[in-house]
């Protein structure tokens, strides 16, 4: 018989210490991800905008649906079924596109 107070010390099965050793490297990958994911969010989220204007001028009779700025033009949907190309600078219109 065995003393109770020593306690009997069993070697765990390789299956068990495989399963311990998948999850604790499952946990630390897991945990490494987040932390990618969180400062890939914060890099992106910090990151400034693009410079808007104070206004835009449209030509006469056009009312704004959509703005989209791109880089060096600023696209305007009309109510009017066209989409407006303007200049950033001189707000004049590049091209006019009519939607069908």
């Amino acid at each position: 018989m065995t003393d109770p107070s020593e306690p009997e010390i069993q070697d765990e099965p390789p299956q068990l210490k495989f399963l311990r050793r998948l999850v604790t490297t499952l946990t630390v990958v897991m945990i490494g991800g987040l932390v990618v994911v969180i400062s890939l969010l914060v890099i992106r989220l910090s990151a400034d905008g693009p410079s808007l204007p104070a206004e835009i001028t449209l030509p006469a009779g056009t009312t704004a649906q959509a703005v989209t700025f791109g880089s060096g033009w600023i696209a305007v949907v009309t109510t009017e079924n066209q989409i407006l190309i303007l200049d950033p600078a001189s707000h004049t219109v590049r091209q006019t596109i009519d939607i069908k």
